[in-house]
Order: structure tokens, then sequence, then C-alpha cells
């Protein structure tokens, strides 16, 4: 299972929090023993096609930039997930222009298609 796949990447990590990125997608997950880890998100590329290490796409969905806010309750971290507007359609124009409509696609709409 998935949950388990996490679990096994986590063995040997000491650490109670544990940052994570390049899925571009914010998500946090709580292993059995308190420890947390978290991926905030992506700031401006809200979805990409990769072949590595197979062929996926990863969609957030959103254009918006996504951040996370870590706070230390007592001896557990709590994890927010932020999103904020920026212009992407700006954004999503210069990548137009440099050739990727594919990319302008997914930073002004958050989707590959």
């Amino acid at each position: 299972s998935p949950r388990r796949r996490i679990e096994q990447l986590a063995e040997g990590i000491t650490q109670a929090l544990i940052l994570c990125a390049h899925t571009h997608l914010a998500r946090a997950v709580r292993l059995r023993d308190g420890r947390l880890i978290v991926n905030p998100g992506s700031v401006g590329s809200p979805g990409y096609r990769d072949v590595h290490p197979f062929p996926h796409v990863v969609e957030a969905g959103s254009p918006a930039a996504r951040y996370a806010i870590l706070e230390l309750d007592g001896e557990a971290w709590q994890v927010t997930f932020r999103h904020v507007p920026y212009d992407h359609d700006a954004m999503a124009a210069l990548a137009r222009q440099n050739g990727q409509p594919e990319l302008a696609n997914a930073i002004a709409t958050g989707w590959i298609r």
C-alpha cells in the first residue's frame, strides 16, 4: 500500500518533522510513530508530465501558489496549507512565448490537458 511504502522510505529517519518536495502536490502524512512528513506543494508549477521513474502526470488542479506553515504544538508538529493567487496568466504567456504550450496550460489552470 502507499502508506506502507511511505513508512518504509522513512525508516532510519529519526527527526519528528520530514520535509520533502518534487511532486508539486501539497500533502502531509502522519506516521504511526507520530513523525510528520510534509510536502508544501508548488509555488509556480502546478502540473507537469515526467517519464522517470515511469511515465506519469502530476496536476494540482489550480494555478495558485502553495506553501505550508508548520507549528510545534507541544511535542507534535502541525501543518496548515496555504494557497495564494499570483499573476499566473503572465507566467503562462511567457511559457507560450518560449514554445511551451503544455507548461503554459499547467501554469494557467493547474492541469496538463
